[in-house]
């Protein structure tokens, strides 16, 4: 028999072991799962894990997939650890998209290369105007982050729906719901020849750095954690609970428009219905995984971006539903929650009770004898 019991201080090294321990049963059900849907679980496995890092150029597609959950989980996490529950950085996302394709529809042929950090700018301005409505009402109104961010993530889907079928859609684009093509000047440099990957990666790189300098070795980033998660202490000290709020979220929708800038002027090129593509709500995953520290970010936004190719590769090759990959994010992330009990517990092994002979009542032939 086995029992879980709380541990005086929760585990350093079941912190680490918890998310690797994840990943390993969500494998051993994805191999449960191929093998029920009839496929072979290793050429499956194979697909998923071998094919995106194999050739260069896969390595590159990996790398453009990582690029736009590590930069949106970046600003999750500084959510998630002041205590700000923002899920609607899909919607952030596409506003930021919209913003920027805004500017980049604004250039022609003789327009400079000073096109580029505007686009990026006015994505970033886009996601924090979307998460600066969140801020107000939770401010103002004590409204629930929770919902208003989600909802808005369908209203922003709307806002995007309208332009691309009315004013911003290409007259000579056959009547495709869709802007035209932005001109090539408003592309985000690429990193290489015969490659989509572009500077939005060391970008990415470079906020990840930033934000562990200022989580761990600024006072204006131990004073974001506490505003947000001791509300009353912060006071004590002196640290603003509001600014916390404020902070985080109008941070977190500035990354999420930034990658939404970084997609639309870079791997997509113009504005289509399909901007949203779930990595708002993917990002949430690579945060936890990672353990909401920049240099797991890293390796959890790699991991994440391993199953959307993957999940596109096994469409096409073994004829598995696209919503294949939403199935591995579901079981990564569920697993990474029933794994990150054993920090908390630990497991005892309980020896059975061993049962106590019963009194002999007075009656008995042997009392008598």
């Amino acid at each position: 028999m086995f029992r879980l019991e709380p541990r005086a201080e929760p585990s350093r090294w079941w912190t680490i072991g918890s998310p690797l321990l994840a990943l390993a049963l969500t494998v051993l059900l994805g191999i449960v799962l191929f093998a029920a849907l009839g496929k072979d679980p290793v050429r499956a496995l194979q697909i998923f894990f071998w094919e995106p890092i194999k050739t260069p150029y896969a390595l590159g597609e990996l790398m453009v997939k990582a690029t736009p959950l590590l930069v949106i989980a970046l600003g999750l996490s500084l959510c998630f650890r002041s205590n700000v529950w923002n899920i609607g950085a899909e919607g952030q996302f596409v506003i930021g998209a919209v913003f920027a394709g805004g500017v980049a529809l604004l250039a022609d042929k003789n327009t400079g290369l000073w096109i580029v950090p505007a686009i990026l700018l006015a994505g970033v301005l886009g996601g924090m105007v979307w998460a600066g409505i969140v801020a107000l009402c939770r401010d103002r109104f004590n409204a629930s982050e929770i919902l208003v961010s989600l909802m808005l993530v369908y209203v922003a889907g709307m806002v995007l729906s309208y332009l691309v079928y009315g004013p911003w859609k290409d007259p000579q684009g056959y009547n495709f719901p869709q802007t035209k093509t932005f001109e090539a000047v408003t592309q985000i440099p690429r990193l290489m020849d015969g490659s989509r990957l572009s500077i939005g990666l060391p970008l990415a790189l470079g906020l990840a750095a930033l934000l562990w300098l200022y989580l761990f070795r600024t006072r204006a980033g131990f004073a974001q954690q506490v505003g947000g998660l001791a509300p009353a202490a912060a006071r004590y000290a002196g640290f603003s609970s509001r600014r916390a709020l404020w902070t985080a979220l109008l941070v977190s929708g500035g990354a999420a428009g930034l990658a939404g800038a970084l997609e639309v002027a870079g791997p997509i090129g113009q504005l289509t219905p399909y901007v949203p593509a779930g990595y708002g709500f993917a990002a949430i995953i690579v945060a936890f995984v990672g353990r909401l520290h920049p240099v797991g970010m890293v390796f959890s936004a790699i991991l994440m971006s391993m199953f959307y190719i993957g999940g596109e590769l096994a469409q096409s090759r073994l004829g598995l539903p696209k919503s294949l990959t939403g199935v591995f994010q579901g079981l990564l992330l569920f697993s990474l929650l029933a794994c990150d009990t054993l920090v908390a517990y630990r497991v005892r092994r309980v020896k059975p009770a061993e049962p106590t002979p019963a009194a002999i009542p007075a009656s008995h032939p042997s009392r008598s004898a």
